[in-house]
């Protein structure tokens, strides 16, 4: 009798295991930054390489720190979203990840530039230090410099309305 029963059992174990699995979001990677500091960092800035920029930048505000880069065809689909909440007085910092510094310029000379800075992060290591697996990638930072959110992939208008804003709104208060 426990030689046909301890095989159901095993099998029902398994099969609870494979269908929380399946239901997992796989671009829902998390971080392990989540409500820490932001890592410490200073960066050159992509306009001036003389200035540079740091989480120091962040405090005081609500920051939303964006990594795309030229070669990133996914980060050309969002960023005509980033132009316009820019616009609508949302700070938004890049964080260029693994490009050339002419090619990511020519970008934003051609489409427009949605960023308070750029710091460009040539080799990727600030971008190692942050989690970053590829891009386009997205971060909230509080007021107080701390990490509240990480959005894998593309911003949509629905992923900003439902993930972004409600959160962003909470913040700011």
């Amino acid at each position: 009798m426990l030689r046909y029963i301890l095989p159901f059992i095993l099998f029902v174990v398994i099969g609870v295991f494979l269908y929380k699995g399946l239901s997992l979001n796989p671009r829902d990677l998390g971080s392990a930054l989540i409500d820490k500091p932001a890592p410490s960092f200073s960066l050159p800035l992509m306009d001036d390489m003389t200035q540079t920029v740091s989480e120091k930048d962040f405090l005081g505000k609500v920051s939303i720190l964006n990594v795309w880069a030229s070669w990133c065809g996914t980060c050309r689909y969002e960023h005509p979203l980033l132009m316009q909440l820019q616009q609508q007085g949302y700070i938004i910092y890049g964080l260029v990840y693994k490009d050339k510094l002419a090619d990511a310029k020519q970008v934003l000379a051609r489409t427009g530039n949605p960023y308070e800075a750029n710091a460009f992060d040539e080799k990727g290591t600030v971008g190692m230090d942050w989690g970053v697996t590829g891009t386009p990638e997205t971060f909230i930072i509080d007021k107080q410099g701390i990490v509240r959110m990480k959005h894998v992939g593309q911003i949509t208008v629905d992923v900003w309305r439902n993930k972004f804003l409600p959160l962003i709104n909470k913040l700011d208060k």
